[in-house]
C-alpha cells in the first residue's frame, strides 16, 4: 500500500510551521507524502525552495483535483481556518490529525480530526480538544482541559487545569489562564496575559492580571 497524500491549505510562516511537523511524522515513520501547499496567493518561491517544497496552485483551482487526498490548514486565524476546513471537506479531501513526536502526550487524551499537536507540547491526563485545534511549540495543557473547535494556542501558552477554552478562541505567546476559568468563543488572550477571570465571547484581554480592552 503507498504512502498517503497530504497537501496544506496555507503558504506563509505558519504553514511552513505545519510542514516541519508533518515532516518529523514522516521521519518516524509514517506512510506520508508531502504534496505541497496551496494558496490563493503565490507564495515566496526562494522561501519554498529553501524548505523543499512547492506551490500547487489556488484553493478553488486545486480542490478538485485532491478529492481522497489528506489535508492540513497552515493558517493560525481560527475564523480563516474554519472556513478553509469547511471548503477542503465539502471537495472531498480528509482532514489529517498531526502529533509532533516530541509531544508529551498524557492518558486518557482525545485530539479532533486536523489538529496539529508541535513539537516540545505537554499534554497532561483526561484532555479533550476539538477539530483544527493547533498547539504551537513548548505549550502545557493541563488536567481536565477542554478545547473547543479551529482554538489556536500560541508558542509556550500554559493552560491550567480544569479549564474550557470554547470554539475559535486564541491564546496569545507566554499567556497563563488559571484553574477552573472558562474562555468563551471568538475570546482573544494578548500575549503574556495571566488570565485570573473567564474572559467573555467575542472578548480581548491583556494585562496581569488580564482585563478586556476597552
Amino acid at each position: 500500500m503507498g504512502s498517503s497524500r497530504v497537501v496544506i491549505v496555507g503558504s506563509g510562516g505558519h504553514a511552513r510551521e505545519v510542514l516541519g511537523v508533518l515532516r518529523a511524522v514522516i521521519e518516524r515513520g509514517d506512510e506520508l507524502d508531502f504534496a505541497g501547499f496551496i494558496a490563493d496567493d503565490e507564495p515566496n518561491s526562494d522561501l519554498l525552495g529553501r524548505v523543499n517544497a512547492r506551490w500547487l496552485g489556488t484553493v478553488e483551482g486545486c480542490l478538485e483535483g485532491l478529492t481522497g487526498a489528506n489535508f492540513l490548514v497552515g493558517i493560525g486565524d481560527p475564523r480563516t481556518r474554519a472556513r478553509i476546513a469547511e471548503q477542503c471537506e465539502h471537495a472531498g479531501l480528509r482532514a489529517l490529525t498531526l502529533i509532533h513526536p516530541s509531544a508529551s502526550m498524557g492518558q486518557d487524551v482525545l485530539i479532533g480530526e486536523g489538529s496539529v499537536i508541535f513539537d516540545q507540547v505537554s499534554i497532561t491526563t483526561n484532555v479533550r480538544l476539538g477539530r483544527h485545534v493547533h498547539v504551537n511549540r513548548n505549550s502545557t495543557v493541563g488536567h481536565d482541559v477542554r478545547i473547543g473547535d479551529f482554538v489556536t494556542v500560541n508558542p509556550m501558552v500554559a493552560i491550567s487545569g480544569n479549564v474550557i477554552i470554547d470554539e475559535g478562541a486564541q491564546l496569545g505567546t507566554h499567556a497563563a489562564i488559571l484553574q477552573g476559568l472558562h474562555v468563551e468563543c471568538g475570546a482573544f488572550v494578548g500575549a503574556g496575559a495571566c488570565v485570573t477571570k473567564n474572559v467573555l465571547s467575542e472578548t480581548t484581554v491583556i494585562g496581569v492580571p488580564a482585563k478586556p480592552v476597552a
